[in-house]
């Protein structure tokens, strides 16, 4: 049950390196709300693909993304995405939507919209964010923050397994590629760019198992509450 008390954790690192499955599990493990900052910027670059032409002042852009009306929602162990009563959930996983998505989060106006909707959502406590900012812009008073990362060829592999489960074509080299391009889309935007906060703890998942990130993730947190003497 959600308190005052409980914890704002934040998760950063590039993408692959299984941010989305450890949030989604550890949330589920205690029993907090688990809120995918980057599907909220597909759904932007989803809702972005189909203008013709996205407003070129900032505030006309800002105004424009906070008209679009996003949820998320549990269901079950999955998260469905909604933009406008649209489900987008897979829609926004194509690699495409996933490069528009890293471009499109360089947008101030995009930012501005989507940090308040997200610090909205945070800030009550009892949630797990992960992204790319959210220890170090959205959320930089988390009570606990991870950085989770993982050597890009590995992340190129899980996703290119993601993709095949799901009977799409594709190429590891391309997919390989994508996971470089993004990553240096990401840390070299000059708008909340991915880095490492400097009180988040690093955990390199490349030879870990998404569960055996979880039991670390979840050590950490122990860790803080043992010394804050709080229940989670």
């Amino acid at each position: 049950m959600k308190s005052k008390k409980a914890f704002i954790i934040a998760i950063d690192g590039p993408s692959g390196a299984g941010k989305s499955t450890a949030a989604k599990s550890l949330a589920k493990r205690l029993g907090y709300l688990y809120i995918d900052t980057g599907a909220m910027y597909r759904a932007v670059a989803l809702k972005a693909k189909e203008k013709v032409a996205l407003p070129e002042d900032e505030e006309a852009l800002c105004r424009w993304v906070s008209s679009l009306h996003l949820s998320l929602h549990r269901q079950g162990d999955k998260i469905q995405v909604l933009c406008d009563g649209e489900d987008v959930t897979e829609a926004i996983r194509s690699p495409e939507i996933s490069l528009l998505a890293s471009d499109i989060s360089k947008r101030r106006g995009v930012r501005q919209a989507l940090v308040s909707l997200q610090r909205e959502m945070g800030m009550e406590g009892g949630v797990v964010l992960e992204g790319r900012d959210i220890g170090t812009v959205v959320l930089p008073d988390a009570d606990v923050k991870c950085y989770l990362d993982a050597e890009a060829e590995e992340r190129a592999r899980r996703r290119f397994e993601e993709l095949a489960e799901k009977h799409k074509e594709v190429d590891l080299k391309e997919i390989f590629e994508e996971v470089m391009r993004r990553d240096h889309n990401d840390r070299k935007r000059q708008l909340s760019p991915l880095r490492k906060a400097e009180d988040a703890l690093l955990i390199d998942s490349t030879h870990r198992s998404a569960e055996e990130v979880v039991e670390e993730m979840l050590r950490i947190i122990m860790a803080k509450r043992n010394g804050r003497r709080q229940d989670l």
